[in-house]
């Protein structure tokens, strides 16, 4: 199997600096996976959440990424072991599952990852099968399983949740955890706030049980900033999100240089 780059940086003790694909594209996600002047993502999640992806255009964003050496990782849904299947059998080899409460919802997604005995995972590698006849023996032990911390629930259940066998890890959602203790929807929380000791109880719990703390980021710097406090995975904003900088920055320039100036007559 291709090698899961995020299993081999864990292991290593590093920080895995992840990548996001909202736009329904592969010439989007092979941009993204290319990186730029050296650069480079250790893994990319294609967002079938909240991004404007499904399955069929998830696939070629797989694709794409599998050209590289990028990991490629979804985020699925919902805890639905169908599309978790399906995407695995589309050759991601990581999947990150939204709003995860309890234990038993824990225990469901890490099951729907995992082929028998340690799962209930069935077989159909349509896509993955292409990197090797290995797929099968080797998926179990290479495939990273992720679950979304994002409700207060789910916080008064994390020690259940984190104890659940075959969880690699857990997966800050800021914006819906901000929602769920304060009513209100936030990223990059400031230290002090509610939000912010929620998220560095999650990581002291992550210590605790042996299982790597991941996070969702809106910049570089605030995905710095958790990494230096602990944090193993980080998300930095969007491709759909770094095309707004981006802009930003640019028409920020242009619109300055040019405020008052008139056309020419060509």
């Amino acid at each position: 199997m291709k090698q899961n780059n995020v299993l081999k940086i864990w292991k290593e003790g590093g920080c895995v600096v992840n990548g996001w694909l909202a736009i329904p594209s592969g010439f989007s996600a092979e941009v993204m996976a290319q990186g730029v002047a050296g650069l480079a993502w250790d893994s990319i999640t294609v967002d079938m959440q909240h991004g404007v992806q499904d399955y069929s255009s998830a696939v070629p964003c797989i694709t794409a990424i599998n050209t590289t050496s990028v990991t490629p990782f979804v985020r699925v849904p919902w805890l639905d072991e169908g599309i978790i299947m399906k995407s695995l059998d589309a050759g991601a080899l990581g999947v990150i599952c939204p709003m995860i409460n309890t234990a038993d919802q824990a225990k469901r997604l890490v099951e729907a990852c995992r082929y028998p005995p340690l799962g209930q995972r069935s077989f159909g590698p349509i896509r993955a099968g292409f990197y090797g006849n290995d797929y099968q023996p080797e998926a179990n032990a290479s495939i990273a399983v992720m679950a979304m911390i994002e409700t207060q629930t789910a916080l008064d259940n994390l020690d259940a949740i984190l104890s659940t066998p075959g969880l690699d890890g857990v997966y800050v959602g800021p914006a819906d955890l901000s929602l769920s203790l304060t009513g209100k929807v936030g990223f990059d929380h400031a230290e002090g706030t509610v939000q912010y000791e929620a998220i560095m109880g999650i990581l002291a719990a992550c210590k605790k049980h042996g299982v790597h703390a991941g996070i969702h980021t809106g910049s570089g710097d605030y995905a710095a900033k958790m990494a230096q406090k602990g944090f193993q995975f980080t998300t930095i904003g969007s491709d759909s999100r770094l095309l707004q900088v981006g802009m930003q920055v640019e028409l920020t320039k242009v619109r300055s240089a040019t405020g008052g100036l008139k056309a020419g007559p060509y």
